[in-house]
């Protein structure tokens, strides 16, 4: 069967660097058609995107290399909805640490969040924890968080809508048609975030009626 013809959403995860093949297997058990995307072309034609985590730095750079920033941000300006984890919650941020790039960290400026990058500690110092959310996000109680050289947000705007917190630190959030995580939810096995933005993307593409 035809996925695209089943109204089934098409989900790009950006590709370019970091853990995006675990984000494709999750978003599709959770009802999407995921696919890796590449270029400004591909994110056009998708329902929605997942920013994968990773290196910011290194993921910043390319995009801007190769005209995703640019993509990224019209899919923004269209209304479709984008996923952020943990790099990907840094590269939606309008400034980390105060400034809207820290030793060449490029970011898309989308989200009215301020973020510290590895604020939780090195790789060595990795963890999982239980945080509670809100019953329409994950049908309540806890998800369990991956925190790999995690970020958290420092500052976010009224209209920012914080979901999670971990040692009284911002790690989940969303914003219109943003959501940004500080941790992994592709690792865990635990679909529900995904379902949820699954559902999100699903919900504007019946919208639009594409």
């Amino acid at each position: 069967m035809n996925t695209e013809m089943a109204g089934v959403p098409r989900v790009g995860v950006l590709a370019l660097q970091g853990g995006f093949n675990a984000h494709i297997v999750a978003a599709n058990a959770a009802g999407a058609n995921a696919v890796a995307v590449r270029t400004p072309e591909q994110i056009a034609a998708c329902d929605g995107l997942i920013l994968p985590g990773g290196e910011s730095t290194t993921i910043g750079r390319l995009m801007t290399r190769y005209g995703l920033d640019a993509a990224i941000r019209e899919a923004h300006d269209a209304g479709k909805p984008i996923f952020g984890t943990c790099a990907g919650m840094i590269l939606l941020a309008k400034h980390i640490d105060g400034g809207e790039k820290r030793g060449g960290q490029p970011t898309l400026g989308l989200m009215d969040i301020g973020v510290v990058r590895n604020a939780f500690g090195r790789q060595t110092e990795s963890f999982e924890t239980d945080l509670t959310v809100p019953n329409d996000v994950a049908d309540g109680g806890t998800v369990r968080g991956v925190f790999i050289r995690a970020p958290y947000l420092t500052d976010a705007g009224s209209d920012v809508r914080i979901l999670a917190r971990f040692d009284g630190k911002a790690v989940l959030a969303e914003q219109g048609n943003l959501l940004a995580a500080a941790f992994h939810p592709e690792l865990t096995g635990d679909l529900r975030l995904h379902r949820y933005f699954v559902r999100r993307v699903a919900d504007r593409k019946q919208e639009v009626g594409s």
